[in-house]
C-alpha cells in the first residue's frame, strides 16, 4: 500500500508529462513551420538569393525534428522513472545544445535580414 496522496501525484505528474510531450511537439511543429517560412517563402517574396534562406530554414527543420525526438525521449524517460519512483533529471547538455542551436540559427536569421539582398 503506498502512502496518501502519492497515487494521486503520481497521476498529476503522469498528466504534466503528458502536456510537456505536446509542448515539445508544439515547439517542434513551429520550428518546422519556421523552416517553411524562411527557406521557401521568404526568398519568393523578397527577390533575393534562395541559397542561405534554404540553409537557414534546413536548420529550423533540423531543429524542429530534434523536438520532436527529443519529446519522445524525454517522456518514455519520465514515464520510466514514474515507475521505478525515482526522477528523471534534464541535465545540463540538452539545455546548453537548444541554447546554441537557437542562438546560431537566431543569429543566422538577422543576418539574413541584414546582409542578403
Amino acid at each position: 500500500m503506498s502512502e496518501p496522496g502519492v497515487e494521486d501525484a503520481t497521476r498529476r505528474t503522469r498528466l504534466a508529462n503528458e502536456r510537456t510531450y505536446l509542448a515539445w511537439w508544439r515547439t517542434g511543429l513551429t520550428s518546422i513551420a519556421v523552416a517553411v517560412g524562411i527557406g521557401r517563402i521568404a526568398p519568393d517574396v523578397s527577390n533575393v538569393s534562395r541559397w542561405p534562406y534554404e540553409l537557414v530554414g534546413a536548420g529550423f527543420g533540423v531543429l524542429g525534428i530534434a523536438f520532436i525526438w527529443f519529446a519522445y525521449a524525454r517522456a518514455r524517460a519520465v514515464e520510466d522513472a514514474l515507475n521505478h519512483r525515482s526522477f528523471a533529471p534534464l541535465g545540463a547538455r540538452l539545455p546548453l545544445w537548444l541554447l546554441v542551436a537557437g542562438a546560431g540559427l537566431g543569429a543566422a536569421v538577422v543576418a539574413l535580414l541584414i546582409f542578403v539582398h
